[in-house]
């Protein structure tokens, strides 16, 4: 009698458990504190501080330099005539927030004299939002560095923030993050009740 051939079911040998691959975490990125900032040796580099994280600043070109010298030499003869406060360029740092820190470098400020010290200004940086802020824009600079800028002053307590812009001749005035004013050549900055009869 023929024999019947019986069919053998081969199986697939099980697939080998896939490895997961590790994948290197980024490295923590270092906070520096407003200390550690102004502890920093001279290297000809200006630097900020946005919630920790150390900035280098781009150095200012010769038309921005002299456009800031301007702005200091109408304001300053006012201030010091009515014994209104002081007036800072381009060096002081104004500590905004902290734990991460914020400090900024605003190209011109100018600080009230109810609200220095009767000792005078700080050995290091100010621990208060200047009156009023002048920061003139780079060409270098995005429109999102020149909001975070606006939005820190404001956030922080200054009352009175002009946005120069060289190229197009116009300033964006700040009294609050929603009441914004575009000025043209044709317009006068004002001091307001920050700096009263300046014009």
């Amino acid at each position: 009698m023929a024999r019947t051939a019986t069919a053998v079911q081969v199986r697939p040998a099980p697939a080998p458990p896939r490895r997961r691959v590790s994948r290197p975490s980024a490295p923590p990125v270092r906070l520096w504190t407003a200390e550690e900032l102004l502890a920093l040796p001279d290297d000809g580099h200006r630097y900020e501080l946005v919630r920790g994280r150390l900035i280098t600043m781009t150095p200012a070109s010769a038309r921005h330099g002299k456009l800031a010298a301007r702005l200091v030499g109408a304001l300053l003869p006012f201030v010091e005539a009515h014994d209104l406060g002081e007036v800072y360029t381009a060096e002081p740092g104004f500590t905004l927030e902290s734990d991460p820190d914020t400090v900024r470098a605003p190209d011109v400020a100018f600080v009230r004299r109810e609200r220095i010290p009767p000792e005078g200004e700080p050995e290091g940086f100010w621990a208060i939002a200047p009156d009023l802020v002048i920061e003139i824009v780079s060409p270098s600079e995005s429109a999102h560095t020149v909001q975070a800028k606006v939005a820190d002053y404001l956030r922080a307590g200054t009352r009175l923030l002009w946005v120069v812009y060289p190229d197009s001749r116009t300033v964006m005035e700040f009294r609050a993050p929603d009441q914004a004013r575009l000025l043209t050549a044709e317009d006068h900055l004002e001091g307001g009740e920050v700096v009263p009869g300046f014009s």
